[in-house]
């Protein structure tokens, strides 16, 4: 019995240490040479030259990665990604989201597997989108059906300089 019980304590220990916990501020050169752990969720500024966290935060950085559920502006000297964002992603080469984007991307390049907002770029491509406006050279809204089939709500598959999908 008192085996068992120290092996569950001994377990719960390590446990804990694996809980991400929220921060106030990261400065990191990439996300394994920081001074929060990659796991941890910063709420207020993070710093970086490659930084790569959970964050309600506005980051500042030459490539800012966001994992989970992120928020806030992200100000990337080359390039933002994340997984799932609301708020704003501003840099010069691109902006990625691989499940949903809610809110502005700026840059040459912006990707959303599922926009819910505004891209502005020279490319702009949405999986998917609910409620979108790209504005670019070259617009992709994949999940829209045809050309001007539903027009005004949804213009066109690809299209240049401006898109929408109501």
């Amino acid at each position: 019995m008192m085996k068992k019980l120290i092996c569950v304590l001994i377990g719960c220990f390590f446990a804990t240490g694996a809980f991400a916990e929220t921060q106030s501020f990261q400065l990191s050169l990439i996300p394994d040479i920081a001074i929060e752990s990659r796991t941890s969720h910063i709420k207020g500024v993070s710093l970086s030259i490659w930084g790569e966290n959970p964050q309600t935060a506005i980051a500042l950085g030459v490539v800012n990665g966001s994992t989970g559920n992120s928020s806030g502006i992200s100000l990337g000297l080359l390039a933002n990604y994340t997984e799932s964002y609301e708020g704003a992603q501003l840099a010069w080469i691109a902006n990625y989201a691989s499940v949903k984007f809610t809110g502005l991307q700026w840059a040459a390049f912006n990707y959303a597997e599922q926009l819910h907002g505004l891209q502005l770029g020279f490319v702009n491509f949405a999986g998917t989108s609910d409620k979108g406006v790209q504005v670019g050279f070259i617009n992709f809204m994949k999940n829209t059906k045809g050309w001007f089939e539903n027009f005004p709500d949804e213009v066109a598959p690809v299209m240049a300089f401006v898109n929408w999908r109501f």
